[in-house]
């Protein structure tokens, strides 16, 4: 990298535990074009909840973050809540599930759903 050229950062990071489930997923599916998307929606008991969804259809507007043969998609709206989070999938006790470790969040609720900001 030349010294013009600046670093920009990766706007979500991807777990390897949540890569190792999407490319299960894909496998599942049988389609290497699985695509997850992650978004913010109003709710939850701490102001914003966190959604996980396959992303059949991407937007023009959407960003898309790909990690290798894994694939991140974004809108618009969910993107500024979510710059600087990882993406984390956990299996537990409560079950499984993808999880947000968000930086930006002021306040998380117990279950780590959703998030004020």
């Amino acid at each position: 990298m030349s010294s013009a050229e600046s670093f920009v950062p990766t706007p979500l990071l991807l777990s390897d535990s949540a890569r190792a489930r999407l490319k299960a997923l894909m496998a599942d599916e049988k389609s290497t074009m699985l695509k997850l998307r992650v978004y913010v929606t109003g709710g939850g008991c701490s102001g914003f909840q966190y959604g996980f969804d396959f992303a059949d259809n991407v937007a023009d507007d959407d960003t898309l973050i790909e990690f290798g043969d894994s694939t991140l998609v974004v809108d618009p709206l969910s993107y500024q809540y979510l710059v600087g989070s990882t993406v984390d999938y956990e299996e537990g006790l409560a079950g499984a599930r993808f999880r947000v470790q968000n930086p930006n969040a002021t306040s998380t609720c117990g279950c780590g759903a959703s998030f004020m900001v």
